[in-house]
């Protein structure tokens, strides 16, 4: 079955899996306000029979495919889309993925699975974001010292943050001329932070208050260089998961959103 890329009027049949939590529900928000996009169907093992955004909740993956969405919205869990997601595959459905977890080996057998559809698995939704990754990484070949300090609600359980840990990763492929850490004892163990790729230090925050924050601190001889994106309401999220809805195509899987930003 090849990929649907829109219903008959040219708007696409979006599918959202995980509705009943709360970038669910936002999504499931966004989605109906967005031109180009209808919300057909939701879908949430925990809330079946609920309404969410004037649809009758749904159990799975699979009832979303027979209720002819072109695209699924998955913000469950790892280790439920990993269940999921196959049988979107199967189906010929395009997919964007919010859901965390997810490692090298899952998208290996996603990109597998998909070929007929696509597999867009977006670490971050929010543009500033993503913004913030690519700067730092042209910034990178200019400077010789880096940290990224990430602070995030106290709710979070992972530490860094993976966003934090694709900064560094990509400004760590961006140069490889990077300073020594001078530092040779620390008075309170981990003050430094830990050492991500190429050395570059990075930092958790974790405090109530707060719901998304990264610094990227850059310095070399004479000068620094700040870049900070704030999320201070998770429909902050909402614009990039449009995005993201309206611009999957093609098959395979790929992971961010800087494709379809031009980047």
């Amino acid at each position: 079955m090849s990929a649907p890329e829109s219903g008959g009027s040219g708007i696409r049949r979006v599918g959202v899996l995980g509705a009943a939590g709360r970038m669910g529900r936002a999504t499931c928000d966004a989605v109906t306000a967005a031109p180009g996009l209808q919300l057909v169907a939701v879908a949430d093992p925990f809330a079946v029979g609920d309404e969410v955004a004037g649809c009758t909740v749904l159990g799975g993956a699979a009832d979303l495919v027979k209720a002819g969405v072109d695209v699924v919205v998955d913000f469950t869990v790892a280790d439920s889309a990993r269940v999921s997601l196959p049988v979107v595959a199967a189906a010929g459905v395009h997919a964007v993925v919010g859901t965390s977890g997810l490692d090298e080996d899952d998208r290996a057998s996603l990109d597998a699975a998909f070929s007929s559809s696509a597999c867009l698995i977006v670490p971050n939704f929010a543009i500033g974001a993503v913004l913030m990754q690519r700067f730092a990484e042209l910034a990178a070949p200019w400077f010789d010292t880096a940290e990224v300090i990430e602070l995030h609600h106290d709710a979070k359980v992972d530490a860094p943050s993976g966003t934090a840990l694709a900064t560094a990763e990509r400004m760590a492929a961006a140069s490889t001329e990077w300073a020594d850490d001078p530092t040779e004892h620390e008075t309170v163990r981990g003050a430094r932070g830990g050492a991500g790729p190429a050395g570059i230090r990075l930092h958790s925050v974790r405090m109530r208050g707060m719901v998304a924050h990264q610094e990227v601190l850059l310095g070399t001889t004479g000068q620094t260089l700040t870049i900070r994106h704030d999320l201070i309401d998770r429909d902050g999220f909402m614009p990039g998961v449009v995005v993201a809805a309206l611009g999957v195509a093609g098959t395979g899987c790929t992971v961010g959103l800087d494709a379809l930003l031009g980047l």
